[in-house]
């Protein structure tokens, strides 16, 4: 069993810069990860707070280690989903905060230990639950999943065009037991080219289950209207997505929050009544530059966007 926790952290400067950090802040990291951001974040914030979540224990084990010599910060762990943000913060008698991130990525460390399952590269039993408290796994949508519902999530959450072939040959293999014998299935399942195309066959169909199995788009906007509302005016808000799927929720949600008003196009006079409490910081989503990617290229597809409290 793999013990060591490595992860580089994407776009760190420019998430440090995003966040206005100051003195005495406190500041969240909903996804503390491999702590990495918390670690630059914990340097700017003397004096100040800084909460740590993160559904995976073995995230916060590793942090509440990484992070145990950082002096003159007040360190908070919550083993929780970042959806949880505003009962975490009531847990620890915070009312609001400064600054709040959340990287919606799979940790360098979750993929590369092959025995959580999120790989399509190793050999191991169909796990992929990020909280390894949770009931529902890969194993259970792969194998029990209606073929019309395992269609459906494989075609939405991997926009996966060959969906359809992918679903029916998996429901003819079951019961599928490890990640590469879904790979194999899947890669009989797809044109010899897709690699030109789509990169490994299996890369979004892993991605589809993964999101299933953790519930990862259903959370996004509540986190982000959750932690706005405990936002302190002129704090900062940093999202850091890797898929379109993730990256349309988190602009759609922001752009929602910066509205003046949300009826409809033709309605003559406004009678809905809403406040904008967000200004929008970044007009297109901020990328990693050719420096990073040849440092990670794990961080090709991240995309961050920031917004303001007003």
């Amino acid at each position: 069993m793999s013990t060591t926790f490595h992860h580089i952290s994407v776009l760190l400067g420019e998430v440090i810069d995003g966040l206005n950090l100051k003195k005495g802040s406190t500041v969240v990291d909903a996804t503390v990860g491999g702590a990495g951001h918390s670690s630059e974040i914990a340097k700017y914030i003397t004096g100040g707070t800084l909460v740590c979540i993160d559904k995976d224990t073995s995230a916060i084990e590793h942090s509440q280690s990484k992070l145990k010599n950082m002096g003159g910060v007040d360190i908070k762990f919550a083993h929780s989903d970042f959806v949880n943000i505003a009962k975490v913060l009531d847990e620890q008698g915070i009312p609001k905060v400064d600054a709040i991130l959340a990287d919606f990525g799979l940790s360098s460390h979750q993929i590369d230990t092959s025995e959580r399952g999120f790989s399509y590269m190793t050999d191991a039993p169909l796990d992929m639950r990020m909280d390894r408290d949770a009931d529902l796994s890969a194993y259970h949508v792969v194998n029990l999943y209606a073929p019309e519902r395992l269609f459906r999530l494989i075609r939405d959450f991997g926009e996966e065009r060959y969906a359809r072939r992918i679903t029916e040959n998996i429901v003819a293999s079951r019961p599928i037991n490890t990640t590469l014998e879904l790979a194999e299935v899947i890669k009989a399942s797809v044109p010899g080219n897709y690699y030109k195309t789509g990169g490994h066959p299996a890369k979004r169909t892993f991605q589809a289950i993964r999101i299933e199995v953790n519930n990862e788009l259903g959370s996004i906007e509540k986190f982000i209207r959750g932690g706005v509302a405990r936002l302190n005016k002129g704090g900062r808000i940093a999202l850091i997505s890797f898929h379109s799927l993730e990256d349309r929720i988190v602009k759609q949600t922001f752009k929602q929050l910066a509205s003046e008003c949300l009826c409809p196009p033709r309605t003559p006079i406004c009678i809905c009544g809403h406040k904008a409490t967000l200004k929008i910081l970044t007009k297109k989503p901020i990328e990693p530059t050719e420096a990073e990617l040849k440092q990670n290229p794990r961080s090709h597809s991240a995309k961050l966007r920031v917004a303001e409290k007003i």
